[in-house]
């Protein structure tokens, strides 16, 4: 698997992912724009930052918002994983055929809206599959 050779979960490359997309992000807004739970998320998070591929930002106005942003070397991190998992993506991509894909993408899309009242996620979902299409 690409992200264990790299040294990530699925979970911290998502949220690097979204970090990496959108450069610093209030948490709140993270938990819904990685479909994380904000308890698991706190440590999904912590170990980013003891791994110094992210940092957390207090706001000055109000300190109990905080937001997360990926640090120089998790922005380092990106130009080598990344490549990785887009070559796959695609390989997958061309291993089915359009219909079926559609379908797939269409199905995890209606995934992420069950119980979900948040805008920013279908906005990521959107954007991948748009980012993906164009690959």
């Amino acid at each position: 698997m690409i992200f264990k050779e790299f040294g990530l979960t699925e979970q911290q490359w998502r949220v690097l992912r979204v970090l990496w997309e959108h450069k610093n992000v209030p948490f709140h807004e993270l938990v819904g724009m990685t479909l994380i739970p904000a308890p698991s998320l706190v440590g999904v998070i912590d170990r980013l930052s003891r791994n110094g591929l992210v940092a957390r930002r207090r706001s000055k106005s109000d300190r109990r918002q905080v937001s997360v942003y990926a640090t120089e070397m998790g922005c380092d991190l990106e130009e080598k994983v990344r490549p990785r998992v887009e070559q796959a993506y695609a390989e997958l991509r061309t291993a089915i055929d359009t219909t079926k894909w559609q379908q797939l993408i269409d199905g995890l899309e209606q995934l992420t809206q069950v119980g979900i009242d948040r805008p920013e996620t279908a906005k990521v979902v959107r954007q991948q599959h748009q980012q993906h299409e164009g690959a």
